[in-house]
């Protein structure tokens, strides 16, 4: 079928006929329709070149002068990248020096939209391409990104939902904050004041009632001024909660879980990993359980490197990056003291003055992926707990009910994903890993 005839037909139909790229490169032998995004484009006076994307891949196509119409040689020039886009039949054949080790020979090109010049070019600044994240979303790195994240974030349903977890959705308009201080963003809902959600956790915790075991994958909002390569005003978690799960049983479920992705991505995304100078075999590497350092030992630690630091300070991104310089594998940071931590993080039985709490700690300089604990089940300790804090129980009142009507002992993480995908794919900061990043100074696009 010639491609005038193809384009002629409803977009649905059209659908059936033109292929993908990565199926091409995956069997590259005989004739072909695609359509797509021009990613290259350079010619000569009688072969040009056109690398074309589809979201699926990119295949490099030769269209020779003498094997195409007049009307489609002169179409080529200019081809603007990203910008273009065009329709083509050929013959596609493996050619190990091409990208992907395939081209297409065309017989017949169609120009769709031609555009205009494209306004990214090669080594552009890091704020141009945040103005411009609209169209750099486009770029083969983002889209890189993006799979990878989607991938991360199926294999870890599918983990969870192996063990019996649900996905739940809990509101995003609250009328408290979960992790209590000033982090939130105030918003006008009618006549009241409201805030967007810094995290699903309390409101898991009311589910878990009904299924013992449930999951969220939201985002959370945080009135956060730090300026550091792993923070966002708006980033996306997963949050697992659990009844009758204590500490221990919560670690484990975590370091399982990111043994899990880890090798799940190392196996099947190999070679995007590559694109992004990462090594498979790191994530094959990550190995269950991973070692666990007291706040306390952290300290001393930290105290005989020279720094300065005393007992109820908090563990910053320059502090973790001393804990794990010289780890490969994750690990884990336990029991921090209570004046330091939420409310509804239970005390430590063993030592008073700490809390049942972990941050996982990556290493490469990556700090904090994860932080979880077992929480306060009792009622009595939450209220206390909660005017320690400088909280008004009134204000959560339907969540200290939750401790008077079938409270069991319960335990739950929340894991960022951009901070993950970010220690995978080496990438320089978290807003690399999120389309469209939110941070203090930045509100758009």
């Amino acid at each position: 079928m010639d491609l005038k005839t193809i384009l002629s037909k409803p977009l649905k139909e059209q659908a059936k006929i033109f292929g993908l790229v990565k199926h091409v490169l995956a069997n590259p032998v005989g004739e072909v329709a695609l359509r797509g995004w021009v990613y290259r484009a350079r010619g000569s006076t009688n072969m040009f070149f056109v690398v074309i994307k589809d979201g699926s891949g990119i295949i490099q196509c030769t269209v020779s002068k003498d094997s195409v119409p007049e009307p489609v040689w002169k179409s080529l020039e200019p081809l603007y990248p990203e910008s273009s886009v065009v329709a083509l039949t050929g013959v596609a054949k493996k050619d190990e020096r091409a990208p992907g080790g395939a081209e297409i020979q065309v017989k017949d090109l169609q120009v769709l939209f031609r555009g205009e010049p494209f306004p990214i070019g090669k080594d552009q600044s890091i704020e141009l391409l945040l103005d411009k994240r609209h169209l750099w979303v486009r770029s083969q790195k983002m889209a890189d990104v993006f799979k990878f994240k989607h991938e991360l974030m199926k294999a870890c349903r599918e983990y969870l939902d192996s063990l019996g977890f649900i996905e739940v959705q809990p509101p995003l308009f609250t009328v408290s904050a979960c992790e209590g201080g000033a982090e939130v963003f105030e918003v006008k809902y009618f006549d009241r004041t409201a805030y967007l959600s810094q995290s699903g956790q309390l409101y898991s915790e009311a589910m878990i009632s009904g299924n013992p075991l449930v999951y969220v994958f939201a985002p959370s909002f945080r009135s956060d001024p730090s300026r550091t390569p792993r923070h966002l005003t708006e980033f996306w978690q997963m949050e697992p909660e659990m009844a009758w799960y204590d500490f221990d049983m919560n670690l484990e479920l975590q370091e399982n879980l990111v043994q899990y992705f880890c090798h799940k991505l190392g196996k099947e995304q190999a070679e995007l990993l590559k694109r992004f100078g990462r090594d498979p075999q790191d994530l094959l590497n990550i190995k269950a359980p991973f070692d666990r350092m007291t706040y306390e030992t952290a300290l001393d630690v930290l105290q005989k490197k020279g720094v300065k630091i005393k007992w109820g300070d908090g563990i910053g991104l320059d502090e973790e990056k001393i804990l794990v310089q010289e780890n490969k594998q994750p690990i884990f940071l336990i029991n921090l003291p209570k004046e330091i931590r939420a409310f509804y993080m239970k005390i430590n039985p063993q030592d008073p003055r700490t809390v049942l709490d972990g941050d996982l700690l990556a290493p490469e300089g990556i700090g904090e992926i994860i932080g979880g604990s077992e929480r306060v089940s009792d009622y009595s300790e939450l209220i206390e707990r909660m005017k320690i804090a400088g909280l008004n129980p009134k204000d959560y009142e339907w969540f200290t009910d939750l401790r008077k009507y079938g409270t069991v002992p319960h335990s739950g993480f929340g894991m960022g994903s951009e901070r993950i995908c970010r220690w995978l794919l080496k990438l320089d900061s978290v807003k690399d890993a999120i389309p469209f990043p939110r941070t203090m100074n930045r509100l758009a696009p």
